[in-house]
């Protein structure tokens, strides 16, 4: 009898969570066209998109998001965005010191009157974190403190393309309507207007509360804020962050045009590239073990028909 309660209790649990799954939940953030670069058993990181998404990081993201894994010599490391053969110790690579002094950080050790000064970073140093701590993160956010994005694209489903469509898929300015409600202007969502993202059949409007920002890639539930069919509310859910990548916003070194996709796009690129910064080298190095076993397997098959020649079997 104790079993069959527990078994009981369990299908509830299975139920109710494909419940909430399916009534919030958000849109499956699927590789851009084309696919990425790096994916696969022989996959590489596009060494330009490297560096064009470490300038989005840097003149973005890094206002409001720490990266406190990512020291600056792992930008000059192999596989790197900025690795130079000429210097296989990425701390005496010049162009990686010049990025590190680009950002000041507070120095470990007093100075002579006891007070700590702010330096230029090394490449010895972590990224410059924006935030003293968590406490003041969340002062200067609304309460919403901004997530480390050092191995983000290993800690949301999607990887790469959640973070690319997540930053790309915020609504366009005509999606949009305000309406006065009790004397208060009021912002909705045109999910007509979506194109294709959100509801079932992309009708109905979407209240959008003060601070927050609606993104079919945001898990949640949009239903209380849906004012249409509630079996068909958009998939997604709010977060406290505005969109960031405006056209033109980044003004690209090496002359690509700073779409808004392209920016995601390389931005992406180097997230995961941080999430996994070894991946290249474990890629190769598992392509010689696949070799090397395969290279064995046939001795070994070999070598049991040579001994086990003269016995029936």
């Amino acid at each position: 009898m104790k079993a069959l309660r527990l078994l009981t209790a369990g299908l509830a649990g299975l139920i109710f969570t494909a419940a909430a799954h399916a009534a919030g939940g958000a849109e499956h953030p699927h590789p851009p066209e084309g696919g990425w670069p790096f994916d696969g058993p022989t996959g590489q990181f596009d060494q330009a998109s490297l560096q064009r998404g470490y300038q989005v990081y840097h003149q973005v993201c890094s206002s409001c998001h720490s990266m406190k894994l990512m020291s600056y010599r792992n930008l000059g490391e192999p596989g790197g965005p900025f690795y130079d053969p000429a210097y296989p110790n990425p701390n005496d690579n010049p162009f990686v010191k010049a990025l590190a002094a680009e950002n000041e950080i507070l120095s470990p050790t007093p100075n002579e009157v006891g007070d700590f000064d702010f330096r230029p970073a090394t490449p010895a140093d972590r990224f410059r974190s924006p935030y003293a701590n968590v406490e003041a993160a969340r002062a200067a956010n609304g309460g919403a403190a901004p997530p480390d994005l050092s191995v983000i694209t290993k800690a949301r489903h999607g990887g790469a393309s959640y973070v690319y469509h997540l930053l790309s898929g915020y609504p366009h300015d005509d999606a949009f309507v305000k309406r006065e409600v009790d004397g208060e202007t009021v912002t909705y969502v045109d999910m007509s207007k979506m194109g294709g993202h959100g509801g079932e059949h992309g009708e109905g409007f979407l209240k959008i509360n003060p601070g927050q920002y609606y993104n079919p890639y945001m898990a949640g539930d949009t239903t209380p804020n849906y004012e249409g069919d509630p079996r068909h509310a958009p998939k997604g859910g709010f977060l406290a962050m505005p969109p960031q990548l405006l056209e033109g916003r980044v003004e690209y070194t090496d002359g690509t045009e700073a779409t808004v996709e392209q920016m995601a796009y390389d931005v992406a690129q180097f997230l995961a590239w941080a999430g996994e910064p070894k991946q290249e080298h474990r890629k190769s190095l598992g392509v010689a073990v696949m070799g090397y076993l395969l290279i064995l397997a046939v001795l070994l098959w070999f070598s049991y028909k040579q001994i086990w020649r003269k016995i029936e079997h």
